[in-house]
């Protein structure tokens, strides 16, 4: 009969007491280490700008906790990946676990209060959990590997494309090996962990309580048996055991005490960042503080604290990086390679002991970890890098605060100066007279109500593209018709309406942009209604997520929700289905700003439509281009537009008809891509408007020429 007090193992069994003291030297150094490291990086953050979080933190911290255990944000598009990252995961936490159980019972509880519980069948278990855990471990590390060595994904290379080969900082090789050390070091030590547990069934073969319960550490008992076929006796096998477990043990301290230098410290600074996350990042992008001398961002002390552990949560997985329509277009710009210019300065400038001159923080420029104008100024501020991103860092606000400073110094596009002048000037990007915003609605052969001067139930904020671009004029007057045909009690603020001033704030002119959205709060308090809508999904974001602020709040909808709910009260009634085979391009500022994915969807299938979705759909939706102020910016000659990538996408689906779009600035952009992409003629673009106006019976004397 075997005592189950025996069913056990002897920490630093055979060991002299000399080398347990040299261990736990070891250990202590390893700490220390580990502790220095995070004081670096506290010190770092504190350096940065203040930053107040909002919200429950109890809340916080378990969205968080959900986040990870779910592995929700890694697994997204990329089943694979996540699935191998969940098993390095939990196979780590369940092996850090363990160790930390085994000296909870040596050093605490059991010299301290005589309790043990490391034994029999607690043992056992225990044993075969931490085995299972470093399979997982090795399988997971192993998929990695092969991922990164075989497989070899773009997003991967580290290329750069806002810099060149003769730039100091272009070479990222030190990435490449940082992340295969990371790989090797954490499959070394689970390995030798295996290794050095065969050794030790082997070493003490001859003790019953040991090896009759082999199989309990199956991986260590297979690997036992290895080494006794190969004719490893137990003398060698204790010499290899000692040995072995040196190097393992140092190995394991060495990796804890680095943790806070290299990558490894995305354990601490993802969850940290997913628990700071901020659910409207882009949607809602902050005030300039009345204390702050200046816009923007000049300094990388101006990055708030929060941002700066942003930087730091970065995996550089490249998601961010796959996802840019800038860069996937051949603009200077990768959402990753802005976090990790940053990152590096940071480190270079925040983490020693006392601050450089100011002139050294600036973090504009071409040199080494600076962020050159051309890069911010490609950006199309979609929310895609955010979107994607697992650890939620949110490039776009950083982005655009690095804008403001641009915008504050002049240092812009002059087609981009002279836009905003003109909207500064005039209320609209067109630089039309405001009197002229409502010329649309003189050729529809009913009048629409001034909301100024009579109550209505709806106030529909039309938008600059849809007041004064003669194409989206059309759809202005079809969706007009659609309104009154049913019965909707509609007006608009006619020309005391101004832009909204989406792009104008993404742009990074946060003066023009809080001129614009005073006069629109101002304009609609003047007005009596019960709720807007709007056929411009740039100022559905801002009117609904921004204008809070300036005391504008509103039950606001974009005019598809409208649509969905007319046509399910057979208030609109299609007369025949339309039949024609689409596909639906999800904007941005409605898709993955504002979750605004089904209502279109629904329309399509209430028309009688076949949908097919392209292959970047719903949040993964791929940008037309025009956001964050490039509709006003020419883009290279010779290089391809996002708007012209997303259309030779669609042209792929066989027997495709309509390009159906929900948006103005959409309707722009297709339409112009659709000519320059040979593809005038195969199908074509239409706003999801006018495809309702085709469906449903409109009296004759309410139809709408051209439309």
């Amino acid at each position: 009969m075997i005592d189950s007090q025996s069913i056990t193992r002897t920490l630093f069994e055979d060991f002299r007491p000399l080398a347990v003291t040299l261990f736990y030297g070891a250990g202590i150094a390893a700490t220390g280490i580990f502790l220095w490291g995070i004081w670096i990086q506290v010190r770092k953050y504190r350096r940065g700008a203040r930053y107040v979080l909002d919200g429950s933190l109890a809340a916080r911290f378990g969205d968080m906790v959900g986040s990870v255990l779910s592995h929700r944000t890694v697994r997204r598009r990329d089943h694979a990946v996540g699935a191998a990252h969940g098993l390095v995961f939990f196979g780590f936490a369940l092996l850090f676990v363990g160790t930390s159980t085994i000296t909870l019972e040596f050093d605490v509880l059991k010299p301290l209060f005589g309790v043990r519980f490391w034994y029999g069948n607690f043992y056992l278990w225990f044993s075969l959990v931490l085995d299972v855990a470093g399979v997982m471990l090795t399988v997971g590390l192993l998929y990695m590997m092969y991922r990164r060595g075989w497989l070899k994904p773009p997003k991967l290379d580290y290329a750069r494309p806002d810099r060149s080969p003769t730039d100091p900082d272009f070479d990222r090789s030190a990435y490449r090996i940082e992340d295969w050390t990371f790989l090797w070091t954490l499959m070394v030590i689970g390995v030798t962990g295996f290794v050095l547990e065969a050794a030790r069934l082997v070493w003490l073969a001859a003790r019953p309580e040991v090896w009759n319960f082999r199989w309990w550490s199956p991986a260590g008992a297979v690997v036992a048996c290895g080494l006794r076929s190969l004719g490893v006796s137990a003398t060698a096998a204790g010499q290899l055991r000692t040995g072995l477990w040196w190097f393992h043990g140092v190995l394991a301290l060495a990796f804890i005490a680095l943790i806070p230098f290299t990558k490894v410290k995305h354990i601490f600074t993802a969850s940290a960042s997913l628990m700071l996350r901020d659910p409207l990042a882009s949607q809602r992008l902050p005030r300039v503080p009345d204390s702050q001398a200046a816009p923007g961002y000049q300094y990388i002390t101006d990055l708030n604290w929060k941002q700066l552990l942003n930087l730091d949560a970065c995996t550089k997985c490249g998601r961010c990086h796959d996802a840019c329509p800038a860069r996937a277009t051949g603009a200077p710009l990768s959402p990753r390679d802005v976090i990790l210019s940053l990152r590096e300065f940071a480190n270079k400038s925040l983490a020693s002991g006392t601050l450089p001159d100011k002139a050294e923080l600036d973090i504009h420029g071409k040199n080494a970890g600076q962020v050159a104008m051309e890069t911010l100024w490609s950006c199309r501020t979609c929310m895609a890098c955010v979107e994607i991103c697992p650890v939620a860092v949110e490039h776009v606000p950083i982005i655009v605060q690095m804008r403001r400073k641009l915008v504050e110094s002049g240092d812009m596009d002059p087609l981009l100066t002279k836009t905003l002048q003109t909207i500064h000037k005039t209320g609209n990007s067109f630089g039309e007279s405001r009197r002229k915003r409502p010329a649309w609605t003189k050729s529809l052969p009913f009048t629409i109500k001034d909301a100024r001067k009579e109550p209505v139930d709806v106030l529909w904020f039309v938008g600059d593209y849809a007041s004064f671009d003669p194409r989206n004029q059309k759809v202005s007057q079809t969706f007009a018709t659609l309104l009154r045909d049913a019965g909707v009690d509609f007006g608009l603020l006619y020309e005391a309406e101004s832009n909204a001033g989406n792009d104008v704030r993404r742009v990074g002119e946060e003066g023009l942009y809080e001129v614009l959205a005073d006069s629109n709060v101002k304009a609609m308090s003047e007005a009596t209604f019960k709720s807007v809508v709007t056929t411009d999904p740039h100022s559905y974001n801002t009117i609904r997520n921004e204008y809070p602020d300036f005391g504008g709040r509103y039950e606001i909808e974009h005019y598809t929700t409208l649509l969905r709910v007319l046509l399910a009260a057979g208030r609109l009634k299609p007369s025949r289905p339309l039949n024609y085979r689409v596909t639906f391009h999800d904007p941005c500022h409605l898709g993955r700003f504002n979750k605004g994915y089904e209502a279109p969807r629904e329309i399509l299938k209430l028309l009688g439509c076949e949908l097919i979705e392209m292959g970047r759909c719903r949040a993964n939706s791929f940008c037309c281009g025009a956001g964050g102020g490039r509709i006003w910016v020419a883009d290279p000659v010779g290089v391809e537009k996002p708007a012209q990538n997303r259309i030779r996408e669609a042209a792929a689906i066989e027997g495709l008809q309509v390009y159906v779009v929900s948006c103005p600035k959409d309707l722009t952009m297709f339409e112009d891509a659709l000519k320059t992409t040979g593809n005038e003629g195969r199908f074509v673009v239409r706003e999801l408007i006018e495809l309702v106006h085709e469906a449903v019976a409109v009296p004759a004397d309410a139809a709408v020429a051209g439309a």
